[in-house]
């Protein structure tokens, strides 16, 4: 028999329908192999075995009844920003301790609805915040990846890089992540798999932990674009419990990967063209567009003019809603408590001690931005530069159908490589951030391997609300390019 775990999620549960293995098995080959590779990869910070077993016995019960859900028996992973009843839920930072929710996130119970089983919890950079997961309490993750020869362990990116990692290493059949900048995406890019951001309000944000609420998206981390159609069906859906959740009814994600593109506008926006960026992604992207051109596109020039002042409206917006967010930690109803003279000192101690460098990072740049006298010149601004980028879009949008850009200005890079210079890592995010100030479906695919044999990834954008669009481009481009490069099991 084949690998289980090596199989992707449509090919599980069509395995799963015809009776050639159980849940109970493929989940238990699943944690086999996290339990060879997680010393290595720390991509789970959690593994929830007994209730992953469980879980799979009471799902072939369902099929052998003939009750079985759309993802009946699929081993999933969780990323640690989702709340999971019952289940430790910290948001891979010291400040919630050891919480354990009461209650489930809608996006996990929409999985478990589906008949999804939980293998576990997946690391994350703290809050979400960063482009490496080298900010987790739980220590980074490292990638299944190697570059050329060398053993320097890589980042898999971030905030979702144990979502990536996992996915990449065939420790789950997909996982959830969260995107507010980039962080489903990069990440997907950085190691050969496939990353949905859907449109703002498509997936509920009720019990994912906050950070920055008009930008935070949840979405899958799936091996292929149609199991990542297969998923964010399943995880989104209008939630009465979230004021953004979006009431309009689901199309059929999957189908749309199946569907012609002949005839549609591409548009490719100059604006794109960074300095510094590898020659090998330019060239990915103009093969990009020659696939395109293959199944019938037409390429249209098109300018994203506000572009350029799409990273610093990002680093002023995210930082001060994040600041307003994390000010509920305050060592008093939940979490991690440090002790103190006084209640201020409680508050100062536990936040002090409970918050790590980067999240201590945002939260002062939010709070600046915010306070008297420099609301105006920053915060107000950032807000009227966002609504330019969303208008460019909605003007592109007018001639074309969907955009096609790189994903990332660069291949995985090593961890600590860009640890010391905040900027260098925020400018992982300059191809990512402006779908997420404009609210737009975007989709990171894996198109080719550089000289050093590491993943680069295109990204496909979409009009709020058509991910159907993005789907289908997608999948053209996925056919095309045949990606079917694996990392080396170097943990074996």
């Amino acid at each position: 028999m084949t690998d289980l775990t090596s199989i992707t999620l449509a090919e599980a549960l069509d395995g799963l329908e015809k009776k050639q293995f159980s849940s109970a098995e493929i989940t238990g080959a699943f944690l086999d192999a996290i339990a060879k590779a997680n010393p290595h990869l720390n991509a789970y910070v959690l593994v929830t075995e007994e209730r992953a077993r469980a879980q799979a016995k009471a799902s072939d019960a369902r099929r052998a009844a003939g009750k079985a859900g759309p993802l009946e028996g699929a081993p999933l992973g969780i990323k640690d920003l989702f709340c999971t009843e019952g289940v430790r839920s910290t948001a891979c930072s010291a400040i919630l301790g050891e919480f354990t929710p009461t209650y489930e996130s809608t996006v996990t119970a929409n999985l478990f609805r589906d008949g999804a089983i939980m293998l576990g919890k997946l690391n994350m950079d703290e809050f979400a915040m960063g482009s490496s997961n080298e900010t987790s309490h739980f220590g980074p993750v490292v990638s299944p990846w190697r570059r050329g020869n060398e053993d320097a362990k890589l980042t898999p990116g971030g905030s979702s890089g144990g979502s990536a990692a996992a996915v990449s290493a065939d420790l789950c059949l997909g996982a959830t992540a969260t995107d507010t900048g980039g962080s489903i995406r990069q990440p997907a890019a950085f190691t050969g798999t496939v990353g949905v951001k859907p449109t703002y309000g498509r997936c509920s944000r009720w019990g994912i932990v906050a950070f920055a609420s008009s930008l935070d998206q949840a979405g899958p981390i799936a091996k292929t674009v149609e199991d990542a159609a297969m998923l964010l069906h399943s995880m989104a859906g209008h939630d009465p419990k979230d004021s953004t959740s979006l009431p309009n009814p689901l199309p059929d994600f999957r189908a749309a990967t199946r569907r012609s593109i002949k005839g549609m506008k591409i548009g490719v926006p100059e604006e794109y063209r960074v300095d510094g960026m590898p020659a090998e992604i330019e060239a990915l992207w103009r093969q990009g567009i020659e696939w395109a051109k293959a199944a019938g596109c037409e390429i249209v020039p098109i300018s994203l003019k506000h572009t350029k002042y799409a990273l610093p409206t990002y680093y002023i917006v995210a930082p001060a809603e994040a600041s307003s967010n994390l000010a509920r930690y305050d060592g008093m109803r939940y979490g991690a408590r440090a002790s103190g003279r006084d209640l201020v000192g409680v508050y100062e101690q536990t936040r002090a001690k409970g918050f790590g460098a980067e999240v201590q990072r945002r939260i002062l740049i939010g709070t600046y931005v915010l306070s008297a006298g420099y609301y105006d010149a920053y915060y107000l601004r950032a807000q009227k530069v966002r609504q330019r980028i969303a208008e460019d879009f909605r003007q592109a949008f007018a001639k074309v159908d969907a955009i096609l850009t790189p994903a990332t200005p660069s291949a995985a890079f090593a961890l600590g490589e860009k640890g010391d210079d905040p900027v260098a890592m925020y400018l992982n995010d300059i191809f990512t951030v402006t779908a997420n100030l404009a609210g737009l479906p975007a989709l990171a695919l894996p198109a080719a391997l550089d000289k050093q044999g590491l993943p680069l990834g295109l990204q496909v954008i979409g009009k709020a609300l058509d991910e159907e669009s993005v789907f289908a481009v997608s999948a053209e481009l996925e056919r095309a390019a045949q990606f079917r490069a694996k990392a080396a099991k170097w943990w074996l």
